[in-house]
C-alpha cells in the first residue's frame, strides 16, 4: 500500500477513475456506460485556452474521449487541464501549449490521435484518460521517449516496464486495499460481497486488491460477483447472490453508469446493503434522471471535493463553472494537477521550447523521481513519484448523505 499523505480535504460533485480511475480508465477501449461531459465549447466571453504565442511554448499534446460513452471523463481532463494552462501562461515566464486530441475511448483511435501530435512536434504527453488506450500509447511513448503524464489511467499496466510513464491518480490495486482497510477498520461488516466487472482492467484491477487484502486481514468474502462489460443492464444475479449470502455491505469498483442500475434494481429487491464504490463511482449524483435518493449511504472513495473552502480548490471550481457551465469532477482536477506538475517539473528541470522530446523526457523523469521534488495540488499535497511512475497518495472516503458527498 503506497505511503500515506495528508490529502487536501475534499468531497465532490460532477461526473468521472477514470479513473480512474477511472480513474479511472476503462479497459475495454474506455467505453464506461456514462453520459456524455458538460459544455465542451469554448464559453461566451472568454476561453480557458492557453493564451499568448505557442511558437514559443512548450509542447503538450493531450489524448482521451471527448465524444462516445466515455466523454465524461476525457472532457472533464481536458477543461481541468485547461484551466491550469490558462492560469500558468498569465503567471509569464514558462508558456504551455495544449493540443487535446479525441480517441474516443478507443486504443486505436489514440494510437493514430498519438502520431497526429508527434507529427505536431509534440514535446510531452499528456494522457491517456481511459485505461486501455493509455496502454497502448505508452508502449509507443516508451519506444519513441516522449514524457508521459496520465490524470486518470490508474492500471498498473500502463506504467508497468515504462520508466517515462507517470500517473496522477492511484493504482487499482491500492483503492482495493484501503477500501479493505477502511471497511475493517470502521466496522461497517462482517459479511461482505464483491461485483465488478472482470472484462475491465480498472475494475478487476481494484477488485483483486480488494479481494487480496480483504483475505489476508479477515473479511468474510460471502460472494465474489462478475459481469463481462460495462453494457450489462441486468445484475439481478449478482445482486440475488450477494443478498442470498447475507451480505451486509457490497464493494462495486465499477462506473457510475451501471452502478447506478445496481443501486435501482437493488431497491426493487427490499435488497439495502452499504454500497461502496471507487473513484469511478465520482459523478453518479449528476447523471440526467437517476434518482440521488437511491445513492444515500452510498460511500465511495475520491481525492477532490468541488465543495471544498480550500482557498486553492474554491478558485479553481469559480474559473471551472465561469469557463464551463457545472462544478469540475475528480477528473477535470486530476487534469489541472498535471499540468501544474509539469510546470514544477519542467521549471525545476530548466527545460525550455527549443529542447527536443528525448532530451525533454531525459530531464523530466530525472526531476519527477527525484527525492526533492513534490507538488500540492487540488488532489494531494507532498505528492511525489516512485522510479515506477506511482503517485504517493491515497484516496479519502467519502458519503452520501442529503444528495452531498460528505468526507469521512
Amino acid at each position: 500500500m503506497m505511503k500515506k499523505l495528508r490529502i487536501l480535504s475534499l468531497a465532490l460533485a460532477g461526473a468521472l477513475c477514470f479513473s480512474v480511475l477511472a480513474g479511472c480508465g476503462s479497459s475495454n477501449g474506455g467505453t464506461a456506460n456514462t453520459p456524455t461531459g458538460g459544455n465542451t465549447e469554448t464559453p461566451a466571453g472568454g476561453s480557458a485556452e492557453p493564451s499568448g504565442d505557442a511558437s514559443g511554448a512548450i509542447k503538450i499534446g493531450g489524448i482521451g474521449p471527448l465524444t462516445g460513452g466515455a466523454a465524461t471523463y476525457g472532457v472533464a481532463t481536458k477543461q481541468g487541464a485547461e484551466i491550469a494552462v490558462a492560469e500558468i501562461n498569465a503567471l509569464g515566464g514558462v508558456q504551455l501549449s495544449l493540443d487535446f486530441q479525441d480517441d474516443e475511448g478507443d486504443f486505436e483511435k489514440a494510437l493514430n490521435a498519438y502520431n497526429k501530435l508527434k507529427d505536431d512536434g509534440m514535446q510531452i504527453l499528456y494522457g491517456c484518460t481511459t485505461t486501455q488506450p493509455c496502454v497502448a500509447v505508452s508502449s509507443e511513448t516508451y519506444a519513441d521517449r516522449y514524457f508521459q503524464l496520465t490524470p486518470s489511467a490508474s492500471s498498473t499496466d500502463v506504467t508497468e516496464g515504462k520508466d517515462n510513464v507517470f500517473q496522477m491518480c492511484f493504482t487499482d490495486p491500492d483503492q482495493g486495499v484501503t477500501a479493505a482497510n477502511y471497511i475493517q477498520e470502521n466496522g461497517l461488516a462482517n459479511k461482505v460481497a464483491v461485483i465488478y466487472n472482470n472484462g475491465d482492467a480498472y475494475s478487476s484491477g481494484i477488485a483483486q486488491g480488494f479481494i487480496a487484502q480483504a483475505k489476508e486481514i479477515g473479511l468474510e468474502l460471502v460472494a465474489e460477483e462478475t459481469f463481462p462489460d460495462d453494457t450489462n443492464t441486468d445484475f439481478s444475479v449478482q445482486l440475488g447472490n450477494a443478498q442470498s449470502a447475507g451480505a451486509e455491505l457490497v464493494f462495486m469498483p465499477i462506473y457510475y453508469g451501471p452502478a447506478s442500475l445496481v443501486l435501482n434494481q437493488a431497491k426493487g429487491m427490499g435488497y439495502s446493503p452499504i454500497f461502496m464504490g471507487g473513484d469511478g463511482m465520482d459523478g453518479i449524483l449528476d447523471i440526467d434522471g437517476f434518482d440521488t435518493s437511491l445513492a444515500e449511504g452510498l460511500l465511495l472513495m475520491t481525492p477532490f471535493n468541488a465543495s471544498s473552502t480550500e482557498e486553492r480548490t474554491a478558485n479553481f471550481v469559480a474559473k471551472y463553472q465561469e469557463a464551463y457551465g457545472n462544478l469540475p469532477n475528480q477528473f477535470a482536477a486530476d487534469g489541472y494537477d498535471c499540468m501544474y506538475a509539469i510546470y514544477e517539473a519542467v521549471q525545476k528541470a530548466g527545460i525550455t521550447a527549443d529542447m527536443d522530446h528525448e532530451t525533454v523526457c531525459d530531464k523530466l523523469i530525472e526531476t519527477f523521481t527525484s527525492s526533492d521534488f513534490t507538488v500540492d495540488g487540488l488532489t494531494g499535497s507532498g505528492m511525489s513519484w516512485s522510479a515506477s511512475g506511482e503517485i504517493t497518495k491515497d484516496p479519502q472516503v467519502f458519503k452520501v448523505e442529503n444528495g452531498v458527498y460528505v468526507a469521512q
